[in-house]
């Protein structure tokens, strides 16, 4: 009777353990629950800005960590489907995000970066964003911005985040971040995201080999450096993860280098979307077989595809939030129309032809930057270029949960962890 009572204790403790494991287990069972991953996003970013320009704390960071050649952005090489791309580790075609102008039948409106009150539509944006694993987990999760952050997907929110505001300073930027950081442990987020817009802006207004950039850099980098002895200050310096990564490159244009579309279609009989490096449109009066035939081959720098003939490479041929006709300039050129071209030449400035992104993403100078470094992660690494869609596997890793189903692969950067 004695051991008959003790086998079935024994049995009766087994069943507690096995019941009070949680129901999705962390990707990486060694990651300390009460670290912070703090993911960085500095908006058109350039691969080599870190040498050229040697700003000291990002410098250091990188030096200490892992420092990839580059990271690859997804096609197209814009803002919103990048920075969804890190977050979610789905490809475009998956999360829906395929341009940052772009149309759904099923959805009212058209999707433009301005138009908040279409943008925030929640349809528009698919798959799990990694704030939302981190929730779904029982972990707390904060955006300091991040495209998706301040969206009701699949009708939830990060734990804490800021309604995206682009006038909002860098500096403010910082220190919420440093405020959530001092919570207390029960309160403060294991996760959080901070964007930073300066490089983008200037990049576009100015190009990217502009003194102005130099500038741009080092204020950014100040705010990274304050950001960091922050977290030392709070206890924090051994507990932080540090993922620093970027939408896209940029490149230079010239006032030379421009391909005018209304010389070749009628702007009246088109609804007209994305122009620049890439340009997107679909007929209204007339057919895009009408539109692709207007422009197929008319010009030697721009290559045109109907969209159900987008090379395989893209990954979004025939999708159904593409329009008709895609054309895509070589480096360094862009598309424009008549009237924004004659708009900056009236105002003597050339703030359309500072720089640009949108190119081809095979292109080196459309790689943006991508540093990791904390407790879990080797230290003096040196990987080639990565393509971004692998970061939200690494994010995952980092925080310890289960990613979602994605399409990253998690091999390609568990070699940086310890």
């Amino acid at each position: 009777m004695r051991i008959r009572s003790l086998v079935g204790t024994c049995i009766i403790a087994l069943l507690l353990v096995v019941s009070a494991r949680p129901l999705a287990q962390p990707a990486t069972p060694s990651a300390d629950v009460s670290s912070v991953t703090i993911l960085i996003g500095l908006d058109g970013w350039r691969w080599d800005y870190i040498a050229r320009h040697r700003p000291p704390a990002l410098t250091k960071l990188a030096e200490r960590g892992v420092h990839a050649a580059g990271l690859v952005p997804v096609f197209p090489s814009l803002t919103f489907p990048n920075h969804y791309t890190i977050v979610t580790g789905l490809r475009p075609a998956a999360h829906g995000i395929v341009s940052n102008v772009m149309r759904d039948p099923a959805i009212r409106g058209q999707f433009r970066l301005a138009d908040t009150a279409v943008t925030h539509i929640p349809e528009w944006w698919k798959g799990e964003p990694v704030w939302h694993t981190v929730t779904r987990q029982g972990q707390r999760a904060a955006a300091m911005f991040w495209p998706g952050s301040d969206i009701a997907i699949s009708g939830r929110y990060p734990t804490r985040y800021r309604t995206f505001d682009h006038n909002l300073p860098p500096a403010d930027r910082t220190t919420q971040v440093l405020e959530w950081l001092a919570l207390p442990a029960d309160q403060r987020p294991s996760f959080i995201t901070l964007y930073y817009s300066d490089l983008d802006t200037d990049g576009h207004g100015y190009g990217p080999d502009a003194p102005e950039i130099a500038a741009s850099v080092n204020r950014v980098d100040t705010e990274i450096a304050r950001l960091i002895a922050g977290a030392a200050r709070l206890g924090l310096a051994d507990r932080v993860h540090w993922v620093v990564v970027s939408d896209h490159g940029m490149i230079g244009l010239s006032a030379d280098r421009l391909i005018v579309v209304d010389d070749y279609v009628d702007l009246s009989t088109v609804d007209l979307g994305e122009v620049g490096p890439l340009l997107t449109l679909s007929g209204t009066s007339v057919s895009n077989d009408a539109v692709y035939a207007a422009l197929a081959g008319r010009h030697p720098h721009l290559t045109v595809w109907k969209s159900a003939d987008l090379p395989a490479r893209f990954g979004l041929a025939g999708h159904p939030r593409l329009p008709g006709v895609i054309g895509l300039a070589d480096e360094g050129w862009t598309v424009t129309t008549r009237a924004r071209a004659a708009s900056a030449r009236a105002e003597g400035t050339r703030p359309a032809w500072g720089g640009a992104h949108g190119f081809d993403p095979a292109l080196r100078d459309m790689q943006g930057v991508l540093i990791a470094a904390g407790p879990r992660l080797r230290p003096g690494l040196r990987p080639a270029a990565v393509e971004n869609v692998h970061i939200y596997e690494l994010l995952c890793a980092l925080i310890g949960v289960t990613p979602a189903r994605n399409d990253g692969d998690a091999s390609v950067t568990r070699p940086w962890l310890r």
